[in-house]
């Protein structure tokens, strides 16, 4: 789980500015990037002392204007994480207005009647704290972190934007622009990053993850302060929001004062649902990009379920098996054995509202081809479907999946983020299932699933066909399901 292993980092979301940014990529990172362990002992054996759950004492609590609060108590430290999470993100759009996620989540710091621009950032900041804001495809999510003195002042300006935002036409206008200029220093400038787009949508036909989350440039080109004002009249609802506070609280204390302060905003009209599902697919897609880069890049995306189906958790030490830091097959294979590619590796996000996509992709080096990377690719995915992996190798998975979980707990932002995200998704309780499920993959379960959703009628790869440029090489990319 870009999710329990939680996202990648460039999967977690378009935050705010280059300073958020590099703050959100770095929790990320420790989150879902530890070393590898190459010690494989097998995790806690049936009947021996379970592992602390760390989510034991969640308090959850439903509002009577709808809004789920969900408390964890973590004396540690004089500390406190504050988030609120709403029911929207890209997939909530229609094409002609993709992007408005993300441009109403820039437009959330131009301030209210109570709380002028800059000043919710400002006062956060003078306390010692910390905020930023976060968008994907299924949602959107606001946090503040720092002092747990500062706790009812979040409290009241997170509340206060919740239905007071005031924007004005030049506000609009000026952050649009900003929102364009990212899309084009990410993704228009990007040859890898525009790839990745062009393969998401040509892997969905009928879903809304067809379109990425920072929108197509036109659409954001043509959207308006009345589509902006439409879109935050309906989604920024407390019926259509979590909330999390996680740090050194007294849960009982804390809820009346959530109830003082939030339960004070009235019920709004229920959300619109998402229903568009994904036909299957039959038959191998193809997309080519010819953009100027220095070298190609191969992508094969495959249709694959989310957290509703048991295969999941397969699917996600497949993952592992294959990318996994340099132990894994395709570093050692086709990074370090073969010297055939500059990296190689594989992607799966389990907590995704909707089935999404499990991701193999590769970059040759100077002198390989595409076409070499893509062979060597479907042969380690071949491997897997007739040779099941090894005793050692699934312990080593298993432990380095258990040992990321257990080390970001640490965190109360991490903790606190687990929780917004799979209440938001799926539900908060699939937190404390992971591990004992993942512990209980086998061999069998991986073999079977890579056959089930690694085949070639499920695939839609995606070539970038370099055009001869002198300009620098951009930034390598990182995949992921977010914008940050």
């Amino acid at each position: 789980m870009n999710q329990l292993r939680l996202r990648r980092p460039a999967q977690v979301a378009y935050a705010r500015g280059k300073r958020a940014g590099r703050f959100l990529l770095l929790a990320l990172a420790v989150l879902c990037l530890t070393a590898p362990l190459e010690a494989a002992s097998p995790g806690p054996a049936p009947g021996s002392p379970a592992l602390a759950d760390p989510f034991a004492g969640v308090v959850e609590h439903t509002l009577e204007n709808g809004m789920q609060v969900l408390l964890l108590k973590e004396p540690r430290a004089p500390l406190v994480t504050h988030q609120i999470w709403y029911r929207v993100g890209s997939r909530h759009e229609t094409l002609g207005k993709t992007g408005l996620s993300h441009l109403t989540e820039h437009l959330m710091f131009k301030g209210t009647e109570k709380y002028g621009p800059k000043v919710f950032s400002r006062t956060v900041q003078k306390s010692g704290g910390n905020d930023n804001a976060f968008t994907s495809r299924d949602y959107t999510a606001y946090f503040q972190t720092g002092p747990n003195t500062e706790l009812r002042r979040w409290m009241e300006m997170e509340a206060d934007r919740m239905r007071g935002l005031r924007v004005s036409e030049e506000s609009f206008q000026t952050e649009q622009k900003v929102v364009l200029e990212e899309r084009r220093l990410r993704t228009e400038d990007d040859p890898v990053s525009f790839l990745m787009e062009e393969v998401w949508a040509a892997a969905y036909k009928a879903h809304p993850y067809q379109w990425p989350i920072i929108g197509w440039y036109h659409d954001l080109q043509n959207l308006t302060l009345a589509d902006f004002q439409a879109y935050y009249q309906t989604y920024y609802e407390p019926n259509n929001a979590t909330l999390v506070v996680v740090g050194d609280i007294d849960p009982e204390a804390t809820l009346k004062e959530i109830k003082a302060v939030y339960g004070a905003i009235p019920r709004g009209p229920e959300a619109p649902p998402v229903r568009a599902r994904e036909p299957k697919q039959h038959g191998e897609r193809r997309v080519v990009v010819e953009r100027e880069a220095q070298l190609p890049y191969v992508v094969m995306a495959h249709h694959v379920p989310n957290w509703e189906s048991p295969d999941c958790f397969a699917l996600e030490l497949l993952a592992r098996v294959l990318s996994q830091g340099r132990s894994s097959r395709l570093y050692q294979k086709l990074v370090y054995t073969d010297r055939l590619a500059t990296e190689a590796g594989a992607d799966y996000d389990l907590d995704s509202a909707n089935p999404s996509l499990f991701l193999l992709y590769g970059q040759p080096l100077p002198n390989k081809t595409a076409a070499q990377v893509e062979e060597a690719l479907l042969a380690e995915v071949k491997r897997l479907q007739t040779e099941p992996v090894g005793e050692a190798e699934l312990a080593k998975v298993k432990n380095q999946v258990t040992a990321a979980y257990y080390m970001s707990m640490d965190s109360l932002f991490y903790r606190g983020m687990l929780l917004g995200r799979l209440a938001t998704v799926a539900r908060w309780t699939l937190v404390r299932e992971f591990i004992p499920k993942i512990q209980a993959v086998t061999a069998a379960d991986l073999k079977r699933v890579a056959t089930d959703y690694l085949v070639a009628a499920n695939r839609t790869v995606g070539v970038l066909s370099p055009l001869k440029t002198d300009k620098p090489r951009m930034e390598r990319y990182r995949p992921g399901g977010q914008i940050e």
